[in-house]
């Protein structure tokens, strides 16, 4: 039998993420750590660098090829980044 003020673990661990207000920081992790799923593993590999700050995408890549791909589907990338983040995450991809 669930008390009124039961809550589940994702609602407390979220929670928790909120009151110590490290829930953005908690989701920028979790994007860099799901690179390889959101761009494939081809450019993943090629990826030197990602971090995010100041809801910016940093990224340093090896190949001037696959740089100049993704500066066309930056848009795209932005998107698919805060689908998975489910919030507004990044607002600019800029490279290094």
């Amino acid at each position: 039998m669930r008390k009124t003020n039961d809550k589940s673990l994702k609602e407390a661990i979220e929670q928790m993420l909120n009151v110590y207000k490290i829930k953005r920081r908690f989701d920028e992790t979790a994007v860099v750590a799901a690179w390889p799923d959101l761009v494939g593993k081809s450019v993943a590999n090629r990826t030197k660098e990602l971090f995010i700050r100041d809801k910016k995408l940093f990224l340093r890549i090896e190949s001037s090829v696959i740089k100049n791909e993704l500066m066309m589907i930056r848009s795209q990338i932005i998107q698919k980044i805060n689908d998975e983040a489910k919030s507004n995450l990044v607002e600019e991809v800029i490279f290094l």
